[in-house]
């Protein structure tokens, strides 16, 4: 199973108003495994915990397109887990609608939660999208999200699309290009085979590369191939970020492939992204954690110093 992490920005409200008439412990509802679909049920708990998603679904304003099978479905999911009077419920309709899609879900074997997660964002914003005037530019980071010239927006990109931004520079001739991406989950790397720190991920994923050898850049100036520089940052911000933890690879900078076990320590509140975003954009770069898929270690920073 992936581990990845959900993380909202601060001024993203995440808790219900005091004055709904719902009982106290509305949306702590199980789901019941179908035999090894904990990959699954994870996922899904965590998205029935972003209060803007529920609320969308719950409020009246969810229509889906005609081939949305998987949306109505997750909406009927979500509604018996927030509005049902049951401790557990059974996901196997939503299961087997994805699976008609999705054949590796219907076995009943352990799959990929990263790749689960995907596929249903992925189905949620087609059934969901409105096509808008806007252009999407740059390229795409994840299989879903490559929605052609024309912007698609849903419920899905308001909340979880974000934009990367690569500055390329060729180290022969110091020419700068420019590349956008579209990304929805941030995969990072893990620097050290023990522990470190999500910030200290972060600052792995963001720091100036050099490409060379097979991954040398076609430089219009030089009219060859050369080495080059390159250094992403976030130029939009999503309201609310997913990370992935890269832990079966390599380590950074090592030659060999293995399953890490790092500690990923972690600040539950006020996660602070601005030094990663272009500064036109800095307007509130702080996120707080409230969701975790895969059994991590889960520790103040300002407690374990």
């Amino acid at each position: 199973m992936a581990s990845f992490n959900f993380v909202t920005s601060s001024d993203e409200a995440m808790d219900r108003s005091d004055d709904e008439t719902n009982p106290q412990y509305q949306g702590l509802t199980g789901l019941r495994n179908l035999g090894n679909t904990c990959y699954m049920n994870a996922v899904i708990q965590c998205l029935c915990s972003v209060s803007p998603l529920v609320e969308y679904f719950l409020s009246g304003r969810y229509t889906a397109s005609e081939d949305g099978e998987i949306a109505t479905a997750f909406a009927y999911l979500m509604n018996d887990m927030w509005l049902g009077d049951f401790d557990c419920v059974s996901p196997e309709v939503f299961r087997l609608v994805i699976g008609e899609r999705y054949p590796a879900f219907i076995k009943k074997t352990q799959q990929d939660a990263q790749e689960f997660l995907i596929y249903v964002l992925n189905e949620l914003h087609e059934a969901l999208k409105k096509t808008s005037r806007r252009r999407n530019q740059g390229t795409s980071s994840s299989v879903w999200e490559s929605r052609g010239c024309v912007g698609e927006s849903s419920i899905i990109t308001r909340l979880f699309e974000g934009h990367l931004s690569y500055d390329i520079m060729c180290l022969e001739c110091q020419t700068t290009t420019y590349k956008n991406e579209i990304f929805t989950v941030l995969s990072l790397p893990i620097p050290y085979e023990t522990e470190c720190s999500l910030e200290e991920c972060l600052e792995c994923f963001f720091q100036q590369d050099i490409l060379t050898w097979n991954n040398q850049i076609n430089c219009s100036c030089c009219g060859i191939k050369t080495d080059a520089a390159v250094r992403a940052s976030i130029a939009k911000a999503p309201k609310i970020v997913i990370f992935h933890l890269k832990r079966l690879g390599k380590l950074f900078e090592s030659s060999y492939k293995k399953k890490l076990k790092t500690d990923i320590y972690y600040p539950l509140n006020n996660l602070d992204l601005s030094s990663y975003i272009y500064p036109l954009f800095r307007k509130n770069p702080k996120y707080s954690l409230f969701a975790v898929v895969f059994p991590l270690k889960i520790q103040d920073t300002t407690q374990s110093s």
